[in-house]
């Protein structure tokens, strides 16, 4: 087959075959394309005895299992550097199941065989407060709750209470543990998915509770793959470079990265043969990543995008933009431990986001941006001031944020009730109401509240 060819005369992937089925031993929720780049990839790449087999549920969207079941769950991942793109077919996802199916999932959970669930489900879709309690503000949460309190057959919908449902059907089979990894930007996630798994449990059965203690375990992860959303383009360049026609390919960039802490009583895949680190203290790792690349994305998403820019690779092109993430780098590693290697880290940083021919999208970055500055920006800019620095960097990302709202730009946010009644105010009101989503406290800091206004002006 010629690279020539017309992709319509090419056979569909699901014709190429299997060279393995695995029996389901790992439910992922969360189907979506960095998944299918990371964990599943790393899956594949290490499961030559075809043992590890996923059965993935999507989220919010049943879109991605329809296309994937279509082609027998199998897809293409293209690793794009600068120059070429490089095809690999990945076999390690066995199921693609509509999340709603909630018949399944609970079947698998219920499953010995079944020994790791992960998760990519962003990190507002736990719907948890900072502290990784029950967020009961939130109208799906109390749909759980009364779900899981009162039905005989619980149809819960959000993330954490679908787990929990899936949990209790596990003890009640008498099922034995099992290791849960949360694989989204959060701080000491495996323990902030624990609080609020157990505060569901707690409000629903105690007894569930104590065995979710004494059973499960909670895995805290740091992952780091960009993986940029695919576009038209994409899915019509995969055929001509395998020969195959693939509906559902990923994109990504060459790095990838892996670092898990915890147990895993029913045992796991041997992911450290693909460049997965097991350690006892991951927070370090946690927020090299948190703060030196996805802060910096967050920078490049708001400042980026008031300078017209509309991916990473053109924002950080942009001579204003690479100076104002040096600083932003300058400032969180002085909170960082030297042995991390910074240095070479941003280095490397700089490489993968001036990747000309990853077209990560400066617009879908800027998403949900009340819980990405909380956990990326706020932080750091708390160190410095606390070191009797301002934090100018930091600010200049919050400041760019508030003024893509006030001016109109429509970032989708889980938090937009809380945001819109306050774009209407003049700069010195909502400020401090914008920066109360972020951080409550820094809201009553006045200098601080004056440094965000006087970056705005110059920001708008």
């Amino acid at each position: 087959m010629s690279k020539g060819d017309e992709p319509l005369a090419l056979p569909v992937l699901a014709e190429r075959g299997r060279r393995r089925t695995p029996p389901v031993r790992i439910v992922h929720i969360g189907l979506g394309a960095f998944h299918r780049a990371h964990q599943a990839w790393y899956t594949d790449a290490v499961d030559e005895q075809g043992e590890w087999g996923i059965a993935a549920f999507t989220g919010r969207s049943p879109v991605a299992s329809r296309l994937l079941a279509a082609q027998d769950c199998l897809y293409t991942v293209v690793v794009r550097d600068a120059e070429s793109d490089a095809a690999s077919v990945v076999e390690s996802i066995v199921e693609a199941v509509d999340g709603d199916d909630l018949e399944r999932f609970v079947e698998l959970m219920r499953a010995a065989q079944t020994s790791v669930v992960t998760m990519t489900v962003t990190e507002s879709g736990y719907r948890l407060t900072r502290g990784g309690l029950l967020d009961l503000g939130d109208p799906l949460v109390r749909h759980d709750l009364s779900e899981l309190t009162a039905s005989e057959a619980p149809r819960p919908v959000t993330a954490v209470g679908r787990l929990v449902h899936g949990l209790r059907a596990r003890r009640d089979a008498g099922a034995a543990g099992l290791a849960v990894v949360p694989c989204d930007n959060m701080p000491d996630n495996g323990g902030y998915l624990r609080r609020g798994v157990l505060d569901l449990a707690r409000r629903i059965e105690p007894a569930l509770a104590a065995w979710i203690e004494d059973e499960i375990s909670f895995v805290s992860t740091s992952v780091d793959r960009i993986t940029p959303k695919v576009s038209d383009s994409d899915i019509a360049a995969v055929a001509p470079l395998t020969g195959w026609i693939d509906a559902a390919p990923v994109i990504t960039e060459p790095f990838h990265d892996w670092v898990l802490s915890g147990s895993f009583p029913a045992g796991r895949p041997d992911w450290e043969h693909a460049g997965a680190r097991f350690v006892d203290d991951i927070v370090p790792f946690e927020l090299r990543k948190l703060w030196l690349l996805n802060g910096a994305h967050s920078l490049l998403a708001y400042v980026g995008s008031l300078r017209g820019h509309a991916t990473v690779a053109a924002a950080v092109a942009d001579p204003l933009c690479r100076s104002l993430v040096e600083d932003f780098w300058d400032s969180a590693s002085r909170h960082l431990p030297v042995w991390l290697d910074l240095d070479e880290y941003r280095g490397a940083l700089l490489g993968r986001f001036g990747n000309p021919r990853i077209e990560h999208r400066l617009g879908q970055i800027g998403m949900e941006g009340v819980t990405k500055l909380s956990v990326r920006i706020i932080p750091v800019l708390r160190a410095e001031r606390e070191s009797s620095r301002r934090g100018e960097a930091c600010v200049s990302v919050i400041a760019a944020w508030i003024s893509l709202l006030l001016r109109g730009d429509p970032l989708p946010d889980a938090r937009r009730a809380d945001i819109e009644p306050l774009l209407g105010l003049p700069a010195d009101e909502a400020v401090p109401g914008l920066l109360a989503l972020l951080a409550p406290d820094l809201a009553s800091d006045g200098a601080l509240v004056g440094d965000i206004i006087d970056a705005l002006h110059v920001s708008r």
